[in-house]
């Protein structure tokens, strides 16, 4: 799970003009526990369109999909199976056609073959009793790469046994979209969703003002004690943020953070603390914050810049150890404090 590292602020009014009719619009909130983590979803309507049942019902397919937690879900089945072709279901169809693109688009950082050096350094389900050494990388990364599997329509080749395969790093923001899209489709206009940390909103609020999303801030850049003192104001769209001061091993004094390497093997230590990124949708937020956190600050922002409908804000340590941010040219506008 990655760090939650996005608090919502919101105080709808529960009034709200359209054209020249006068609708009292009523909040409405939802929430619950699913793939390991806490939900909420808020929404104002004119009446109840949207039950838990439902949206429970929605993540536990998606569970049945893409959880490495269900022992039944697609994802095991494929990463315990042989070489081979594995039929798709739409969920996991979707997610796939966006990991691909941002493989590519990240020129291999984004990889979701990476489920073997995420178990070997102790960020899966099965706890470890030791650090790898070098042989025990090598081995691994000899099981990754986006290279051993190929989409071919609704199927997954599967080309070396030891493939496995981790949709953590963009599953829950597309799970996310899912939950927004059926919101939606029942007419509702004005909510938040909000997973693990991971947001997608759709405004404005019912009394005309823009959603306000906080950022959290740790306080000496790897505590888990966080202040807000940024504040974001939008009016749709999705946010996500991609941390390692929340979930890191250590071993004396090296912490070692879960974002890892797929192509060394090694976690990622790049200074960046914590990567918070706006997009249309969730899906495309959660997979990039992953590829912000392999990158320098300001090989960070460079990225962000030259991508239309991304932007980024970015926590780090320079070289003297010092906390710092930095963020994208759009970004700034989306700062209460730059209205």
């Amino acid at each position: 799970m990655k760090a939650a590292c996005i608090f919502p602020i919101i105080g709808f009014a529960c009034l709200f003009w359209a054209g020249n009719t006068k609708e009292i619009l009523t909040r409405y909130t939802i929430t619950g526990y699913a793939q390991g983590t806490d939900y909420v979803i808020t929404y104002y309507a004119t009446n109840a369109r949207i039950h838990k049942n439902t949206i429970d019902s929605t993540l536990n397919v998606i569970d049945s999909s893409m959880s490495l937690y269900k022992p039944y879900s697609l994802i095991n089945k494929i990463n315990t199976g042989g070489p081979g072709f594995f039929e798709l279901d739409d969920h996991f169809y979707n997610v796939l056609i966006k990991s691909f693109a941002i493989t590519q688009d990240s020129k291999g950082v984004f990889d979701i073959t990476v489920a073997p050096l995420v178990q070997l350094w102790g960020f899966g389900g099965r706890a470890v009793d030791h650090f790898p050494d070098s042989g025990e990388v090598r081995q691994a990364v000899a099981c990754v790469g986006m290279d051993k599997i190929r989409l071919k329509g609704h199927r997954l080749e599967k080309k070396s046994p030891c493939v496995q395969i981790d949709l953590n790093g963009i599953a829950q923001g597309y799970s996310v979209d899912v939950l927004a899209e059926l919101l939606e489709d029942r007419g509702i206009q004005h909510y938040v969703v909000e997973l693990g940390g991971e947001l997608r909103v759709k405004g404005p609020k019912p009394d005309g003002l823009p959603m306000r999303i906080g950022i959290e801030r740790p306080v000496d850049g790897e505590s888990s004690v966080v202040t807000i003192n940024d504040v974001m104001e939008i009016r749709e769209g999705a946010i996500t943020t991609a941390g390692n001061y929340r979930k890191f091993l250590q071993d004396g004094n090296r912490k070692f953070s879960h974002h890892i390497d797929p192509k060394t093997g090694y976690p990622f230590d790049t200074g960046i603390i914590s990567a918070t990124i706006y997009a249309e949708d969730a899906v495309t937020a959660d997979g990039y914050d992953n590829v912000i956190m392999a990158m320098e600050a300001e090989e960070s922002i460079r990225f962000v810049n030259k991508r239309k409908g991304l932007e980024v804000f970015v926590i780090y340590k320079d070289t003297s150890g010092k906390v710092r941010d930095t963020m994208s040219t759009g970004f700034k506008k989306l700062l209460a404090n730059n209205k």
